[in-house]
């Protein structure tokens, strides 16, 4: 029982008190009273709730546009920047590669270029918010009857 709960039974216990102590003829105007109370309880409850929605929707926009986990444009600044610095890379290591192998070792370090590139591509970064929105999407379902 939360806060809210314990003044709304606060409330109902001096609403039954009073309809005790004032008669019958003003049990509507008791009642009323007390429903104006739930109401405003509620109303408050779902202010906070919106409130709050907007908020993260707020979040999530200032963040980026939503997209769905593993989709063709998450995180394409992060992979862009990974796949410029291997071929920024592949440069002395090309050079190191034909200088002890010749071209055998060119196409050997070439592929394992292509390779490490590929194999990143496919992958979620640790930090690309994949779990972050997880997260977000399970409180939400959680929370869906709690507030």
């Amino acid at each position: 029982m939360d806060a809210r709960d314990a003044e709304l039974k606060k409330e109902l216990d001096a609403t039954l008190q009073a309809r005790r102590d004032l008669g019958a003829e003003y049990e509507p105007a008791l009642v009323e009273s007390f429903l104006e109370k739930v109401e405003e309880s509620l109303d408050q409850t779902i202010d906070r709730r919106v409130r709050r929605r907007l908020a993260e929707q707020q979040t999530l926009a200032a963040r980026g546009p939503d997209r769905p986990p593993g989709s063709a444009a998450e995180g394409f600044g992060e992979r862009f920047g990974f796949a410029v610095i291997s071929l920024i890379l592949a440069i002395p290591l090309s050079a190191i590669a034909v200088a002890n192998a010749g071209i055998g070792g060119l196409l050997v370090c070439w592929l394992g270029i292509v390779g490490v590139n590929a194999f990143s591509s496919t992958r979620p970064w640790p930090w690309s918010g994949q779990r972050e929105r997880e997260r977000e999407r399970e409180r939400r379902k959680s929370s869906d009857w709690e507030d």
